[in-house]
């Protein structure tokens, strides 16, 4: 039995928010390069892991077009921006992309909404929760920036910030 046909309207916004997180990826690794420049290789090794996550989200949301018989189509992924000020620049783009990632994924599920999209309406419930957690952590990540006033806390908190922010804390 073939899937469930996907809305124009559903599919036009999953297409642009997969687009999006590959988008994202590319942001996050232009973020550790830059940090692997600036010698903090922490965060270069942090911000090369949410580079992943955010394929892997892309992913996610690939998968589900495929097995609902709708072909994905990529975009062209922008330049993303490379040349940061400071850590906290940083850390803030870090969430400037996070809250368009957030509200990308509220408008596909506006969309699966009023289209009464149900498979889509569940998928998205995944992201919803995923990005209240990855706003958690850029705000925790400037303030945590910000409160590292001198040299030695700046490099304690390259020395521990895959540590801090992962999923096993312990």
């Amino acid at each position: 039995m073939p899937a469930s046909p996907v809305p124009p309207a559903v599919v036009t916004e999953l297409q642009r928010q997969f687009n999006q997180e590959l988008a994202a990826a590319h942001g996050y690794q232009a973020i550790s390069v830059w940090c692997t420049t600036q010698n903090l290789t922490g965060f270069a090794a942090f911000f090369d892991k949410q580079s992943g996550e955010e394929r892997a989200h892309a992913k996610k949301i690939i998968d589900h077009l495929v097995d609902r018989s709708v072909d994905p189509l990529l975009a062209a992924v922008p330049q993303p921006k490379q040349d940061f000020r400071s850590l906290l620049d940083v850390a803030q783009y870090a969430e400037q992309m996070e809250q368009a990632n957030t509200r990308g994924i509220n408008a596909v599920y506006e969309a699966a909404l009023t289209a009464r999209d149900f498979p889509a309406q569940v998928l998205m419930h995944w992201f919803i929760n995923e990005q209240v957690e990855e706003e958690a952590w850029c705000a925790e990540l400037i303030d945590r920036v910000r409160s590292a006033s001198c040299a030695g806390s700046l490099s304690d908190l390259d020395r521990h910030v895959v540590r801090i922010f992962s999923d096993d804390k312990g």
